[in-house]
């Protein structure tokens, strides 16, 4: 039986994550995950591809969602309350144009040291239509792409394999900011899965999860670690439309509770993309 091992959102996007035993699902995906962005002067989303101290900052937001704690290694924490009425502004993320409303310069200036850059923080809009792509569409807040990303177990231990196999050291499961991981699957079954039914919960598969140089930033040092393990993916993760795909990304079909040790049901399965 495949259930779930570990949930976990992030709440500001290319930040530490929040890893909880169960968990709210909304259209956008777990409950505050990547609501928050950093943003340069020009309102362009910062990721941890050129900024990768982001993976130091651990973020604590509180259940209502109305505060935002920042921690960083050495620095007091910075504690404020999150704005949604102010007005709106431009922002992009991976050059996906969306809105945003600004947190203020306090936060701008807390995080602008800790990352050593000028940059804000904006919060996406509650009335935030975002449309994502895929089999399956559906939205999400300022994720890369879709709401969902899922990765087995499974896959995982077998990538430890791979990587055992060139005398390369483990990589750690977070290094791929899973929000769901499933035990008891076979490696790479998030590949075929096409609906999932999960607590109260029902998504669906919209595309593989490509991956980018961010799984090469080690999360304990906001430090990049040199090429694995893309490297090694790169041996046997290549799929049919040549990208380097591990884990699978999904639209929410229905929302509410899960948690960690619910059953994950597949409903439909297809065919893999490899």
């Amino acid at each position: 039986m495949a259930t779930v091992a570990a949930l976990t959102f992030f709440p500001v996007k290319g930040c530490a994550g929040s890893t909880v035993p169960r968990a709210l699902l909304t259209r956008a995906g777990l409950e505050h995950d990547r609501t928050f962005l950093v943003v340069d002067d020009q309102g362009t989303g910062l990721t941890q591809r050129k900024h990768p101290r982001l993976a130091l900052i651990t973020p604590d937001i509180s259940a209502d969602g109305t505060e935002l704690t920042l921690c960083a290694p050495g620095v007091e924490p910075f504690r404020f309350g999150v704005d949604v009425e102010s007005p709106r502004c431009e922002v992009r993320s991976l050059g996906t144009a969306l809105r945003g409303i600004d947190q203020g310069d306090g936060a701008a200036e807390w995080l602008g040291d800790a990352l050593g850059v000028s940059c804000r923080v904006v919060r996406i809009p509650p009335e935030n239509d975002r449309v994502t792509d895929g089999l399956v569409t559906g939205t999400s807040a300022f994720a890369d792409s879709c709401a969902v990303h899922v990765l087995s177990s499974a896959s995982h231990t077998l990538l430890t394999e791979r990587l055992a196999e060139r005398g390369v050291e483990p990589v750690a499961m977070h290094r791929f900011r899973p929000n769901i991981v499933v035990t008891g699957w076979e490696p790479h079954a998030e590949d075929r899965a096409r609906t999932l039914r999960i607590g109260e919960t029902e998504i669906a598969y919209a595309k593989l999860a490509d991956r980018c140089v961010v799984t090469t930033v080690d999360p304990e040092t906001g430090r990049k670690r040199g090429p694995e393990p893309l490297s090694t993916l790169a041996t046997y993760r290549r799929s049919r439309a040549q990208s380097l795909a591990f884990g699978a990304k999904f639209a929410v079909l229905g929302t509410g509770k899960l948690a960690v040790g619910d059953e994950v049901t597949v409903t439909e399965w297809g065919d893999s993309e490899f």
